[in-house]
This record gives C-alpha cells, structure tokens and sequence, in this order.
C-alpha cells in the first residue's frame, strides 16, 4: 500500500511545497548560472525511470561545455566553475529534480537515476534498481553517495528495492539532510564526479 498509493502521494506533496519554500535558492542558484554560463543554465538529459521507461531529468548546469582543439569536452574538473562548485557542493543542482517529481517522473527517495548506456551494462541483479522509480536522494547516497564504488553502490539500490518502507524513507530523507550539511561524499576518489560504470562490477 505504502509503495503504491502513499510514496506518490507523498512525493507529490513534499515535492511542491518543497518547490515554493525553496524558490529563492533557485532563483539565486538561476541568476547566478545565467551569469557564468553565458545563459545556459539547465542541464536537461535523458535517463532510465522506473522499468527503464526514459524521461528528461531536470538539473542546474554546473560546467561549461569547453572543449579543446580537437572539439573534445575537456575533463570535468576543467569545466565546473566556481560557481558550479558552491552549486554542487550544497546540492543546489538536484534542487529542479523536484519538478520530476511533481510531474511523477521520479520519486524522493529511490535509487539514483544514471545514464541511458548503462542499461545493456547491468546485471540482471542490479537492473533490479529500475524495479521502482528513481529518486533525488537514495540509500547509496547516504552511505557514501560517488566516494563509494558502483558495485557498492547497486548493492544498496537493490537492497532499498527490497526493502523499501516508509520509515527507511524518512531516515533517508534525514540522513540526506545531514550529509548536505556536511556536503560529505560529493566526489570520488579520482575525479570530481563519478567515473562512468563500464560494467563487470
């Protein structure tokens, strides 16, 4: 009942409010992009939901999309601005997920929703992640968010697939607070973002 007539409603609910209360950071974080990047100030891409079924994840674009001579995006860490760092570092770029959410694209919580080429990369144990829909902040992002591995990572998706209740949303949703607060985990261990799962994990 909880997984699905509540959690939506629930997410519908928070999501909006969510969305009023936190207008004035978005603004700041929009008018603060529009400066730096020249106007670009959405990242929009697709990404796998719930069964897999592609939708258009909403975020603030926190690099610039410089390249070299060759036409190649230099690496990321060459590309995230100052601005795009505090952005990041305070989780102010998911803050515009709230709108897949209210559209139902994606939940609170859930597993996080990775790149469309990672589909034929899964196991058929960790495609089980797309068992419910994806979420803003999830159970691998509390336990370690990208300073953990992927194989970790699809451990703990799974595991919240399995065991997914209200209660383990709301520790999530406050153990998310927290890891905010102390921006612990943003990067891995060797980039500013994850690496790119390539699969056999």
């Amino acid at each position: 009942m909880y997984r699905s007539v509540f959690k939506p409603l629930f997410d519908f609910c928070v999501a909006f409010v969510a969305l009023l209360l936190t207008s004035p950071l978005i603004l700041g974080a929009m008018l603060a992009l529009a400066i730096v990047n020249r106007g670009h100030i959405w990242f929009l891409q697709p990404r796998p939901g719930k069964d897999g079924k592609i939708f258009t994840v909403i975020k603030f674009k926190t690099m610039t999309d410089a390249r070299d001579a060759q036409g190649v995006l230099l690496p990321d860490s060459d590309r995230l601005t100052a601005a795009g760092r505090f952005i990041r570092k305070t989780s102010l770029d998911e803050l515009p997920q709230l709108i897949n959410v209210v559209k139902g694209d994606m939940s609170l919580v859930g597993p996080r929703p990775l790149l469309v080429e990672y589909l034929p990369r899964y196991s058929a144990e960790q495609a089980r992640r797309h068992d419910v829909r994806p979420g803003i902040t999830g159970w691998a992002q509390v336990n370690g968010r990208n300073a953990i591995s992927w194989k970790q990572k699809f451990t703990y998706d799974v595991w919240y697939v399995d065991n997914l209740s209200a209660a383990l949303d709301i520790k999530i949703l406050f153990l998310t607070i927290m890891k905010v607060l102390k921006a612990d985990g943003i990067t891995s261990d060797t980039s500013v973002t994850m690496e790119k799962f390539m699969g056999d994990e």
